[in-house]
């Protein structure tokens, strides 16, 4: 029995080292304006200092792979390093003057950091910038001596700061001037690329949204959505190969209300996404979903128009996809799922149990449990009473799972999939969210036995678990580098420090991805963000090969939401094979709300669908 290996602490280590790196550009913009001042060696030394310890973090960060440093290294630490050194060296008003003013723009350049493409421009700008305050800062000294009123304006501050006004400027136009997601003309429509449209549905209902109030165990009523009257809405159950169909009615949602199928490869057309497959649809309006599931798992459909607000107060529900197969034993399905309190904050809850809840298992049956996440945290899951297995994650089977230490930990992403299964023993197993028993659930014989302990344990690491085949040798097509950032942005006209950079841009001004059918993709994701980053790439499942640098060599693990914590780094790869212009974003409804989406584009693919200012998430 093993506990699923542990997760690396390296991911960790690098967190920190982002934190120190902070810490350090905070003291810097201290120091500088101090030593602008009055230059002094000691002082210049101090600033020094500062700057040669955030090369010395950068390096440390570079052995977590050049995308967690590469901008630090090319940019802001030439910046502070070099023109500090000069002045300790050659102490001077203008040294002074120019050392701190490359010291603060070192840190502007680590709060907006450049995309990567702009590398030269902002080195070129950022001399010019120096330059021509080493020159005033000449100027200024012999208007001084000269008496001369000019002097005692503020030319070095004016100066610097042209430089962030720059910065802010020029992106501000290039957020204003992007559209949605840059394609407008194509062979191919994404309206051509439906379901079948020939065919008698398998499976046929109706979901229809609207305002209602949805009641957790506690008693607590939430001003929420639902689907049929109900939230979490009805659980949608078809086989593999069998044509769904869903027509989704909107009774009186104001803002719209779409569809969008979570981790299954629908065609382009069906996947919900305003603005880019279809318009959201209106109250009294109604819009029809078909398709083809092509893999058995766990999966989930949620609202994703106004996702940040619409998706927690209720509009989600599970869509399970059987094999030939069906399981033997007992089965459930439960929503790790944040909802909005009465009184403020959140509330967690399995479905809309907020408090312990019970059910009978009869010994010696195998349970089946399925752990959906539809909060935008991810959510850690513990397993007390027995040994389980992690049979699948995100629908996607966990080959050769072998038992794991009851009270292991999963840290399950926010829009990810864990399916467990264990044998019921003659005692009581509890599945609660976080260490304790608030929100859990316990199976016992009777059903009627309270909570066991759920707080000891390691966690659980699906890149060791399992075993399987390595991936296929071969060149890639396509590669792509994305590093996620914070720091200040443009989204939607929209000025604001956010945690939802894309390789220095927000939506609509990240580029797309492009790729031609029948690409082999790889991608490579880091986190230089202090917080967690669940990328979620719609109609594709993805293959994680390395996670900062050391190979997964467990079951190949498939995923469509991968939870990137703060300094990790991801290889990934997937085949371009399902065409249409897909939605490639964090699934933390608050990030995709601030810009953190991007678009998946296959070359020939164009949409009629604008989404304006309506972020799809």
């Amino acid at each position: 029995m093993r506990r699923g290996g542990s997760r690396p602490h390296r991911g960790a280590v690098y967190a920190t080292l982002l934190y120190i790196d902070l810490t350090l550009a905070v003291l810097t913009l201290v120091a500088a304006p101090i030593a602008g001042v009055r230059a002094t060696r000691r002082r210049l030394s101090v600033l020094a200092g500062l700057a040669a310890a955030r090369l010395l973090v950068a390096c440390s960060l570079l052995t977590g792979g050049m995308l967690l440093a590469d901008t630090r290294l090319s940019i802001q630490v030439p910046l502070a390093v070099l023109p500090a050194a000069w002045a300790v060296w050659r102490p001077s008003r203008t040294s002074a003057h120019v050392s701190a003013a490359a010291s603060v723009l070192a840190v502007w350049w680590l709060l907006a950091p450049p995309a990567p493409q702009d590398t030269t421009l902002v080195l070129a700008g950022s001399a010019a910038a120096l330059a021509m305050i080493g020159g005033l800062s000449i100027a200024v000294g012999r208007w001084r001596r000269s008496r001369s009123r000019l002097s005692r304006l503020p030319w070095l501050t004016t100066a610097f700061l042209l430089v962030p006004a720059a910065t802010l400027a020029l992106a501000g136009q290039a957020n204003a001037a992007a559209t949605a997601h840059q394609h407008g003309s194509g062979q191919l429509d994404v309206d051509q690329l439906t379901g079948p449209r020939d065919r008698k549905p398998d499976v046929r209902l109706t979901l229809t949204a609207a305002r209602g109030p949805v009641r957790l165990d506690s008693g607590a009523t939430v001003d929420g959505l639902t689907f049929n009257g109900t939230s979490p809405g009805p659980e949608i159950r078809a086989k593999k190969g069998q044509l769904v169909e869903v027509t989704l009615v909107n009774q009186n949602v104001a803002e719209g209300v779409t569809v969008h199928w979570h981790g299954v490869d629908v065609p382009n057309a069906e996947d919900g996404v305003p603005g880019v497959t279809q318009d959201a649809v209106p109250p009294g309006g109604r819009h029809v979903y078909r398709f083809v599931p092509t893999r058995a798992g766990t999966f989930w459909y949620h609202t994703h128009r106004d996702g940040l607000l619409n998706v927690k107060k209720g509009l989600f529900g599970a869509l399970i996809v059987e094999d030939e197969t069906a399981f033997d034993g007992l089965e459930r399905t439960a929503f790790a799922h944040a909802w909005p309190s009465p009184g403020g904050g959140d509330v967690v809850a399995l479905d809309r149990g907020d408090r312990p809840a019970r059910q009978a298992a009869p010994a010696g049956r195998n349970v089946l449990l399925r752990m959906v996440n539809s909060s935008e945290e991810p959510q850690r899951i513990q397993v007390g009473g027995a040994p389980f297995r992690v049979a699948a994650i995100d629908g996607n089977a966990v080959l050769d799972a072998t038992p794991i230490e009851s009270e292991t930990g999963l840290l399950l992403a926010a829009g990810g999939r864990y399916d467990l299964t264990f044998t019921m023993p003659p005692g009581a197993v509890t599945v609660a969210l976080g260490a304790s028993a608030g929100a859990s659930l316990t199976f016992s014989p009777g059903g009627t036995a309270g909570p066991v302990g759920t707080t000891g344990g390691g966690q659980f690491d699906p890149l060791t678990y399992g075993s399987g085949t390595p991936p296929a040798s071969g060149p890639y097509q396509r590669s792509f580098d994305l590093r996620l950032d914070d720091g200040f942005g443009f989204s939607q006209g929209r000025l604001s420090y956010v945690s939802s950079l894309i390789n220095g841009r927000l939506y609509p001004a990240v580029p797309s991805l492009e790729v031609t059918r029948g690409d082999r993709v790889r991608m490579r994701i880091a986190s230089r963000s202090i917080i967690n980053h669940p990328f979620h790439l719609h109609g594709h499942r993805v293959r994680v090969l390395y996670r900062n640098g050391e190979p997964a060599t467990g079951s190949p693990w498939w995923t469509d939401t991968l939870n990137i914590a703060s300094g990790e780094v991801y290889e990934i790869e997937f085949i371009a094979d399902n065409p249409g212009i897909w939605m490639d974003h964090c699934h933390n409804f608050q990030h995709g709300a601030n810009g953190m989406i991007m678009h998946l584009a296959y070359q020939g693919v164009s949409t009629p669908y604008s989404a304006g200012h309506d972020l799809p998430e």
